[in-house]
């Protein structure tokens, strides 16, 4: 993987930073995205130490700042050999009734379509070198259905839906295409979720270990150093308290 180029989504906190770090440390070369300039500064600060690095702050709901991001990235940047999806959000936890608008837009905007628009402008470099790898950060709620997810549940089943659909497009470009469902992982994302309400957000993860952001991130370097002639194509990877999106096993 020595020569290999990430290019990866939602980079300044959580999976993707992990994501970051672990690629890091393997000496595969990184663009790093996200809205959150400062964060993205620091992490290249940090991980240049280890490899190659360079930057790109966009939010994926704006498809010509993407397109544009891109087109500028330096040279030894240009080739992007992995493509790591994972910029997503969820935005409040009401009934569907209930549920807000602009709650709605965002995740459908991000999880959706932020994934087809980052995907787009990446996408026809590996069609026309025959190889690439894209790992799509899927959930739990793309596999079931829970009280009061409704939009963020539709939406990450949307992901699970592009997944394949992506896998059947691109299988004979040779790009092989996985995606990665957690359960429970303690990251920023109840935060996002509950408003910055922190407490409300912890104690989502009160009572049993959860996932974490390294958890994920080490399952998808694994993913992507498999031999060339081998595709993991769909995990869903649990904490060993939980189930079911519902079912947790708390002290």
């Amino acid at each position: 993987m020595n020569q290999k180029t990430a290019f990866i989504t939602g980079a300044t906190s959580g999976i993707g930073k992990a994501t970051a770090e672990i690629f890091a440390k393997n000496n595969i070369q990184l663009i790093l995205c996200g809205r959150r300039g400062e964060r993205l500064s620091e992490l290249k600060t940090e991980l240049s130490k280890l490899t190659k690095v360079t930057t790109l702050q966009f939010d994926v709901r704006d498809k010509e700042a993407i397109y544009n991001a891109v087109k500028s990235l330096p040279k030894e940047f240009q080739k992007i050999d992995i493509l790591i999806n994972n910029a997503g959000n969820a935005h409040g936890l009401s009934s569907i009734q209930d549920g807000s608008m602009d709650d709605w837009d965002a995740m459908i905007d991000i999880n959706v379509k932020g994934l087809l628009y980052v995907s787009k402008a990446i996408l026809p470099q590996m069609v026309k070198r025959n190889d690439g790898f894209v790992v799509n950060i899927g959930s739990i709620a793309g596999k079931e259905v829970y009280p009061n997810g409704n939009v963020y549940c539709a939406s990450k089943h949307a992901v699970n839906a592009l997944n394949k659909a992506m896998r059947i497009d691109l299988n004979k470009h040779n790009i092989r295409v996985s995606a990665i469902h957690p359960g429970a992982v303690e990251t920023e994302f109840s935060e996002v979720r509950f408003k910055g309400d922190i407490e409300k957000a912890k104690n989502v993860y009160k009572g049993f270990k959860a996932l974490q952001a390294v958890d994920i991130a080490e399952i998808i370097h694994f993913v992507v150093t498999r031999p060339s002639h081998v595709n993991i194509e769909d995990l869903i990877v649990y904490p060993t308290a939980q189930a079911s999106a519902t079912i947790l096993n708390k002290e």
